[in-house]
C-alpha cells in the first residue's frame, strides 16, 4: 500500500485499492474461468481530486493498464473493457478513498485474445498494440516480431486487426493480411513464430 502524502492520496494507493476490489469481486464464468470486476468508480475528497486535475486522463489510463496487468498475472478475465472513473465526494476527508467495483459488458463487440503463454487479453474500446517495444499493450520478446508490429482496434460491432508495416508480416489463418476484421476462432501469427487466437463474445 502506498502511504498518504501530505494528507493526500497517491496514485499507487488507488491502484492497490482497485486490485483489492478485483480480487474481492472474483466469480466463476460460464466456462469456469475466473471473472472479475472491470468498471471502477473511485471517489476522493475534492481537494485530493483537484491535485490530479492536470493529469487525470493519464492517471485513469495508467490505472486501467495496471488493472489489466494484475488480471493477466492472476489469470483473471473481464466481461468488458476496463474503465476507471474518478469522482469527488464532499463527505470524504483528505486521504480517504472509496472504490465501487462492478462487472460491466462492453457496449459494442467483445473479444478476447488468447496468447500462447495461456494469458488472455480482453479487447474493448481502446487500441491494443502488439510488438517488441515495452510501450506496446502486448509485448513479445521475439526477434521475428517488429518493434510496432500490429494493432487491434474496435470497429463497428467488432475488431479490426492491422499490420503496421512489420518486417515479417501478419497472418490470419495462414493468410498474410494488411487489415482484417476478426472473426471467432481466427488464428493470428506475428512473423513466423508468435501465435494468438481471437475469440468473440
Amino acid at each position: 500500500m502506498g502511504r498518504f502524502f501530505r494528507g493526500g492520496v497517491r496514485p499507487v494507493e488507488i491502484g492497490h485499492r482497485i486490485a483489492r476490489e478485483m480480487s474481492d469481486s472474483r466469480s466463476v464464468g460460464v466456462k469456469g474461468q475466473p471473472v472479475v470486476a472491470n468498471h471502477f468508480s473511485v471517489k476522493l475528497a475534492p481537494a485530493d481530486l483537484d491535485r490530479f486535475t492536470d493529469v487525470q486522463e493519464s492517471l485513469t489510463r495508467e490505472l486501467c493498464d495496471a488493472a489489466r496487468d494484475t488480471a493477466r498475472d492472476e489469470g483473471w478475465i473481464f466481461m468488458g473493457p476496463v474503465q476507471v472513473e474518478l469522482e469527488a465526494d464532499p463527505v470524504l476527508r483528505g486521504g480517504a478513498i472509496t472504490v465501487g467495483a462492478r462487472m460491466k459488458e462492453a457496449d459494442g463487440g467483445v473479444g478476447v485474445l488468447y496468447l500462447a503463454t495461456g494469458q488472455q487479453v480482453v479487447l474493448g474500446e481502446y487500441v491494443l498494440t502488439m510488438g517488441r517495444l515495452p510501450e506496446c499493450t502486448v509485448t513479445f520478446d521475439d526477434p521475428n516480431v517488429s518493434r510496432e508490429h500490429a494493432d487491434i482496434r474496435p470497429g463497428g460491432d467488432g475488431f479490426l486487426l492491422t499490420d503496421r508495416g512489420s518486417t515479417n508480416g501478419t497472418t490470419v489463418n495462414d493468410v498474410r493480411i494488411s487489415q482484417h476484421r476478426l472473426a471467432d476462432g481466427d488464428r493470428i501469427a506475428l512473423g513466423a513464430t508468435t501465435g494468438l487466437e481471437f475469440r468473440a463474445g
